[in-house]
């Protein structure tokens, strides 16, 4: 693939020196609000999202090569970060719109692409919900919805970064089996589809074809049942990669710390060419009830303790296994 010069340099800003992205999530917005109010419910939504975001970016960020946010409630954190650490920022808002069936998505209310750019951002995320299989029609709305916003950020020289997150339209959670079966084919429609030209995507946020706790000799990393053998889960990952022409990193997806870490080395023992990774819960999760139920001092402990220590351990694991993005651009 060919990239234009503002779009190659928001690459090397999201990167470390060795090319490869070491980036920490923290536009969550939703569900870290529900996590604080488990934990105190007299914290407000909005300070409470403000607070947190601003710790994990003035510790956090500024050991990785870059950090996620949100525009809605991160431009306190995002004025932590150090020179040199780059800025992604997400377009869309939590969620989906539950007025409709589909998980249709929407955009920040606040700002367009050129507000994003204008403001330094380094690249801007978008996350689509998609089922291959979900009804046509809510997938040629989010076909074109992503076309879009390829094109804004194209116009705007601005590196597009694509997270397309699978889900069953037929109902099935998550961590079902039955799911977890499915799973599979829809990573793998994502890299091939969304690799295409026409949705101007640059640089792919997917999930892992099959969790580490559903592959079989790996039990201890999660209480449930296999689903794959470990030759199966080797194949899917491999062929996962391999139908991708684009550079992806792959995102943590609310596991544990040493499930995450035990997913990149198994991805790398499969082969695959994955460019880096883009972590939030794995690393910042457990600061939440210091945050929520004691004080600043208790939750910036926590953060340049197990927090970092927490990063560290994935940091290696990216050292090891990953790819550079280079092996991809021209």
């Amino acid at each position: 693939m060919k990239l234009t010069p503002g779009k190659k340099r928001g690459l090397e800003l999201i990167s470390d020196a060795d090319h490869v992205v070491l980036a920490t999530a923290m536009d969550q917005r939703g569900s870290l609000g529900k996590m604080i109010t488990s934990f105190n419910d007299s914290v407000t939504y909005a300070e409470g999202l403000r607070h947190f975001k601003e710790g994990v970016s003035e510790v956090l960020g500024n050991q990785s090569s870059s950090l996620l946010l949100d525009p809605e409630y991160g431009w306190d954190a995002a004025n932590k970060l150090d020179e040199g650490i780059g800025l992604i920022m997400a377009y869309e808002k939590t969620g989906y719109d539950t007025s409709e069936k589909g998980r249709l998505p929407n955009l920040v209310d606040d700002y367009a692409v050129q507000d994003l750019a204008n403001k330094g951002v380094s690249a801007l995320k978008l996350l689509i919900y998609y089922d291959h299989n979900e009804d046509e029609k809510y997938n040629r709305i989010k076909k074109a919805f992503i076309k879009r916003v390829g094109d804004e950020c194209k116009q705007n020289d601005l590196l597009f970064i694509l997270e397309p997150v699978s889900y069953s339209a037929e109902g099935l959670g998550s961590k079902n089996a039955a799911f977890a079966r499915k799973k599979p084919a829809i990573v793998e429609y994502f890299m091939e589809e969304f690799s295409k030209e026409e949705y101007g995507i640059d640089l792919l946020k997917v999930e892992v074809p099959v969790s580490i706790y559903h592959i079989e000799g790996y039990e201890e990393y999660g209480n449930y049942d296999p689903v794959f053998s470990k030759e199966e889960a080797v194949n899917y990952y491999r062929t996962c990669s391999e139908k991708s022409r684009l550079p992806f990193i792959y995102l943590s997806g609310g596991v544990t710390n040493e499930q995450f870490i035990e997913t990149l080395y198994f991805a790398k023992e499969s082969g695959s060419s994955f460019s880096g990774c883009l972590c939030g819960r794995a690393i910042w999760k457990d600061g939440v009830k210091p945050f929520a139920k004691e004080d600043e001092e208790a939750y910036y402990g926590w953060l340049e303790t197990t927090g970092s220590e927490n990063l560290a351990k994935v940091k290696q694991a990216i050292k090891d296994t990953a790819a550079p993005w280079t092996e991809f651009v021209e």
